[in-house]
């Protein structure tokens, strides 16, 4: 939703007399300052904290005060105010707004709730309003069918474009030798603080200018640091791309395929072993998964979010294609841990969650990439299954070809010497990350690569039979991640361990 519309409910609500409005914002202050632009020149208009009291807001405020002989800070009371506003002193002020600043932390408390309830049909009579603002304003069974709650978007490209120019040209005014600020460092500078609060962006815009300019490397890093204080939220950057692994072919081409599509994603959201996140929401008494699952089921339908599932045993090359899809697009990757977002107060999950969606649809301009591991699909319920419509694709052990490719990737990435590189060990059915632990330890601890093998157990040892249920689950019903098509078991060929170390050629220097 954008501002404008956002705006315009506010509006509507306001003509309508509404009485009670909860708001979602991250930024108060700013949400308040917009708000203000909506109302009717006249209204008297006050504000509530806890520390402050009932303060007014602009002049017809000060003298409702002043006439009624309120005194606005002996009110911080939350309970004492929202008496007040119905005491004769106040209940006659017609059109009167009131924001409550941070309502969400008092208003699941009894005497409170029943203090806004009984503003109801008061407000209504005379057009007064009050507005309820706060990180996340989920609200008691008792106040949902009374309260119209409004969620305010983040700032969108405009806004921020406007917080960049205008905090340049504040220090331009105070610095005049800085270079002019050019439509490409706007552009880039927008980018790096789409998915922040406008008073989160305009600080660490601030804090990024140096005497040559914006340092758009340090606004990145105070963004990723801004984005990681949302519970759940971790952002990538730098990572390897797709070039950089070896095999999966087909997986890896389907992601290529993004880049320009019609609705080219602008974030790549990641997702874990999702099967382990919300794979046993029925399973989950306290409701946590279930309201997960829910608002991921409906965050995807009603923003078109696409999304791939990778399936296959543990050290498969999942996690690095999907990790690498980002860098791929050219986009920022978000690791969304569900788990993390889980809170010990009632409704803080649910608020966490709401608000982590809420900044990746600004980061990504509601075009996002959902990219989720698992190593069992069977837990997942169907109908999260199908909001991943770019495909499942089932990543099998690498075949004796790709693994070559893969040794080869890991001899030069960690400078093996031709001594260490002399004897390749039996690697039957390895994966890719089995091969890069042999290649790491020969590299770390001055070992061959065969002495390094005896340290590493397969996967395909330890779950022989996990890994064959996988298979058989994902004949006919998945893509290939290694060729174009659908899996088939008769793909993977039952290899003959080498029987004894053999040596290969690498094109690497001593």
């Amino acid at each position: 939703m954008a501002t404008k519309g956002f705006i315009d409910q506010f509006k509507a609500a306001r003509g309508r007399s509404v009485p009670l409005v909860g708001v979602t914002t991250a930024d108060p202050a700013a949400t308040m300052e917009r708000l203000m632009g909506a109302l009717k020149t006249g209204s008297a208009v006050l504000r509530w904290d806890v520390i402050r009291g009932l303060t007014p807001v602009n002049t017809t405020g000060k003298n409702l005060l002043t006439s009624a002989r309120v005194a606005g800070e002996e009110l911080t009371n939350p309970q004492d105010m929202l008496t007040a506003l119905n005491g004769p002193a106040l209940a006659k002020a017609d059109g009167l707004v009131v924001f409550m600043v941070n309502a969400h932390l008092f208003v699941k408390d009894a005497p409170i709730l029943q203090a806004v309830w009984n503003l109801r049909d008061e407000f209504k009579s005379n057009g007064r309003m009050l507005v309820l603002l706060g990180a996340a304003v989920a609200l008691p069974s008792e106040l949902e069918h009374d309260v119209i709650v409004l969620d305010e978007p983040l700032p969108n490209h405009e806004e921020l474009e406007a917080i960049v120019r205008e905090q340049y040209a504040n220090a331009k005014r105070a610095v005049p030798a800085l270079p002019e600020l050019t439509p490409d460092t706007v552009s880039r500078s927008v980018d790096a603080l789409t998915g922040l609060a406008a008073f989160t962006a305009e600080q660490i815009t601030a804090m990024s200018l140096t005497k040559a300019g914006l340092d758009l490397d340090m606004l990145w890093e105070r963004k990723r640091q801004a984005i990681e204080q949302t519970p759940g939220l971790m952002v990538w950057r730098d990572g390897d791309s797709l070039t950089d692994i070896a095999g999966y072919d087909n997986a890896k081409l389907a992601v290529r395929r993004l880049k320009g599509a019609k609705r080219e994603p602008r974030v790549v959201v990641f997702i874990d072993e999702i099967e382990k996140m919300i794979g046993g929401a029925e399973r989950d008494s306290s409701g946590v998964s279930q309201d997960q699952l829910g608002q991921m089921l409906s965050y995807m339908q009603d923003h078109k979010a696409s999304g791939m599932i990778f399936i296959g045993p543990p050290g498969a090359g999942k996690t690095a294609i999907a990790k690498a899809a980002g860098t791929e697009l050219g986009v920022p990757t978000i690791a969304l841990d569900l788990g993390g977002m889980k809170g010990e107060l009632v409704g803080s999950s649910e608020k966490q969650i709401r608000h982590a969606l809420k900044v990746i649809t600004s980061v990504g301009n509601d075009q996002a990439l959902f990219v989720a591991t698992c190593n069992s699909i069977g837990t997942l319920p169907p109908e999260l299954r199908r909001r991943f419509t770019r495909g499942t694709f089932f990543f099998d052990l690498p075949t004796a070809e790709e693994r070559t490719s893969i040794w080869a990737l890991y001899a030069k990435k960690f400078d093996l010497t031709k001594a260490q590189l002399a004897a390749k060990p039996d690697d039957t059915d390895w994966t890719g990350a089995e091969i890069k632990q042999c290649a790491e330890m020969a590299w770390d601890m001055g070992l061959t690569l065969a002495e390094a093998a005896e340290y590493v157990v397969p996967v395909a040892t330890s779950a022989k039979e996990q890994i064959q249920r996988l298979r058989t689950q994902a004949t006919g019903r998945f893509i290939s991640a290694s060729h174009p098509g659908l899996y088939t078991a008769e793909d993977h060929q039952v290899e003959t361990p080498v029987a004894a170390p053999k040596a290969r050629s690498y094109a690497m220097q001593d």
